[in-house]
């Protein structure tokens, strides 16, 4: 992830990469390992992804659109929705019967958020914030990522000033865990 390009471009691409990591997991029979291993890539993206929406897409909208906080406070209710299957998802090998409920609850619930946002909010965001705003955020967006937790924080603060603080340390952590274990390697 980071892709260059404005904030919609920028996180339409992150949407892409992570239903194609979808689309190995469902090629898989169930219980074969690497469906662990691919669900583990997708909630690391999914999370800097989550991360980096919360620090300045979802401010953005809060400001530019019309309605927006609504709008916002309902995808950030679906991004804890998402944290908390993702966490609960950490806890199972591809062999569980559990993990095989999860990671379906999990596209379900990714795929149902990627379509309102692409269909309802992006349209909305992209008419009525200027252009130089929407490439300024995704810079932000991308720079966010880049030390943006890896693993889901339910409890964490999902709302400015208190995001962007704890996010780097939480980040630094996490990337510090995933190379001690090897999570997140390739397949």
């Amino acid at each position: 992830m980071g892709h260059g390009g404005n904030v919609i471009d920028e996180l339409v691409t992150d949407h892409r990469e992570v239903e194609e990591l979808f689309g190995k997991i469902e090629q898989l029979p169930p219980g074969h390992k690497d469906r662990k291993l691919y669900a583990d890539q997708a909630t690391i993206e999914l999370i800097r992804h989550s991360v980096a929406e919360e620090a300045y897409l979802y401010p953005a909208v809060r400001e530019h659109v019309e309605n927006g906080d609504a709008l916002a406070d309902k995808e950030l209710e679906d991004h804890a929705t998402a944290e908390q299957i993702m966490k609960d998802l950490e806890g199972c090998d591809a062999g569980d019967a559990e993990f095989d409920r999860l990671i379906g609850m999990l596209m379900s619930e990714i795929r149902e958020h990627v379509e309102d946002e692409e269909q309802n909010l992006f349209p909305r965001l992209r008419d009525s914030c200027p252009p130089d705003a929407l490439d300024q955020l995704g810079e932000k967006v991308r720079q966010a990522k880049k030390t943006a937790p890896t693993r889901p924080h339910p409890a964490a603060p999902d709302k400015p000033p208190a995001n962007k603080l704890l996010a780097p340390g939480a980040g630094m952590v996490d990337r510090i865990r995933d190379a001690l274990s090897g999570r997140g390697k390739s397949v």
